[in-house]
């Protein structure tokens, strides 16, 4: 291809991408010239995985020689399916085979891996995607399509992962896109093939693949053989996408080797519950207590993890937060989630408790819910203000998802009033800024609840 052919073909999007760049060059940018020039050989890769990473008990294993995966490394400004290899041991929950997305830019190494959100699932109705049943995203596997706009089953919603955002500029933005969907319903983090009884005995048992881990492990191999290493790097994502960004960073971010490495764990809390402490003290006991068996977790996962992050106590998740902090001093990470979420805290609570389950109406389980949210929020929020590359931002309420996902539809809205905080603040700040993270908490939701009817927010729930 000629390069006045590439230039045209490019045109658009290169507008697209002058319109979403910052004003002066970010580290990992290449300069004029060097980006003319990839768009007719792009960029390859240079860290690659190396013959002892393709060892051990959960290996970078990336698709053999001569597997066709769909990349074409010049196709910028779109979203290409990347199909993994079955020898990757990557798979949906229902044994297809696993996919992710790649959308990638000639301007800059720079590189966003954003994990997608969407529930979780421990037995036969929550994993089938049964109606009214909390469950998990992607039950039937990922279509080839899944990116198109027009597809409702896409989760295109965060500025992330929007090049023209309409509202919201957020440097990732002119970063290459690493979209990770979520099939597997154990927060990226399980490993452990289960068999499901149909509690009604009309249907065959369920064969359900928990095998978050396993897939994490074979895009960041294919991310490492395909792509330059890059600059700067962030991992996030929202709901069972934030604790799988938490659960993942360690190894992604030491595989990977970016110059700089950032986090933002949007909604998707791994909170302190230490074994034997109690479940007034520690209301997550329970959920972690069934998942870490449901998931096989203790089986390889945890210690697979606490062998990359030493000071991990694997009778206490929560202190991922400061073995991550100890481990990566020189990383700037930051955790978000609502006072008044109402969905991961159902996900976390509702079947574990009695009182709960028995509530008799709405208003009042609500209301026991928020009260153990309440609780673990308020230790994680004071151990993250002692860990100076961790910040914490906990505003009240937004009237929309249930208060869930700061980082989805918009920035807006998802702000600290009472200090006059925005979302983008925080986000800057872990980004941008140096010295400690900003650390903020909004006390009460009423300047929230009075704002104006918001359509926009409306119109969306009734999709979600």
């Amino acid at each position: 291809m000629s390069v006045a052919i590439t230039l045209r073909r490019y045109a658009a999007p290169l507008i697209v991408s002058a319109l979403a760049m910052p004003v002066q060059a970010e580290q990992g940018d290449y300069n004029f010239w060097q980006t003319l020039s990839n768009l007719v050989v792009a960029p390859t890769a240079d860290s690659k995985v190396t013959p002892a990473q393709r060892l051990g008990p959960y290996p970078l294993l990336a698709n053999p020689t001569g597997f066709n995966s769909g990349f074409k490394p010049t196709n910028y400004y779109a979203w290409q399916t990347v199909q993994m290899a079955p020898q990757t041991g990557a798979v949906c929950g229902n044994g297809s085979p696993y996919k992710f997305f790649v959308n990638r830019v000639p301007n800059t190494r720079n590189t966003i891996i954003y994990l997608e959100g969407g529930g979780a699932c421990w037995d036969y109705a929550s994993c089938t995607g049964q109606s009214g049943i909390r469950g998990a995203r992607n039950p039937d596997g990922i279509p080839n399509d899944y990116m198109s706009l027009l597809n409702p089953g896409s989760s295109l919603v965060s500025p992330f992962v929007v090049r023209l955002h309409p509202w919201t500029r957020v440097k990732t933005q002119n970063w290459n896109m690493i979209y990770v969907p979520y099939c597997t319903g154990d927060i990226y983090s399980g490993d452990k093939v289960a068999v499901y009884e149909d509690p009604q005995s009309q249907q065959a048992p369920l064969v359900w693949h928990h095998n978050g881990l396993r897939n994490m492990r074979a895009v960041v191999g294919w991310l490492k053989d395909n792509l330059p290493r890059p600059t700067q790097m962030l991992t996030t994502g929202c709901s069972a996408g934030g604790a799988g960004s938490l659960t993942n960073y360690a190894p992604t971010r030491q595989d990977i080797a970016p110059t700089r490495s950032f986090l933002i764990n949007d909604s998707g809390p791994v909170f302190s519950a230490v074994s034997g402490g109690g479940n007034e003290a520690y209301p997550s006991l329970p959920l972690q207590g069934f998942i870490r068996n449901a998931w096989g977790l203790d089986a390889g996962p945890l210690p697979y993890l606490q062998s990359r992050l030493p000071g991990l106590n694997l009778n206490n998740l929560g202190s991922l937060y400061p073995a991550l902090s100890s481990n990566l001093a020189g990383d700037r990470m930051g955790h978000t989630h609502f006072w008044k979420d109402l969905n991961y805290s159902s996900y976390s609570y509702e079947r574990f408790y009695p009182e709960i389950i028995n509530a008799p109406n709405q208003a009042a389980k609500e209301a026991l819910i928020h009260a153990k949210w309440n609780v673990d929020t308020s230790r994680l929020r004071n151990e993250l203000a002692n860990l100076p590359n961790v910040g914490g931002y906990f505003p009240q309420y937004r009237a929309v998802n249930e208060s869930h996902c700061t980082s989805i539809i918009e920035f807006a809205n998802a702000d600290i009033q009472e200090q006059n905080l925005q979302l983008d603040d925080f986000v800057n700040n872990v980004m941008n800024g140096s010295g400690p993270v900003l650390d903020a908490s909004e006390q009460s939701d009423t300047a929230d609840r009075n704002k104006p009817f918001n359509l926009l927010y409306y119109a969306l729930d009734q999709l979600l």
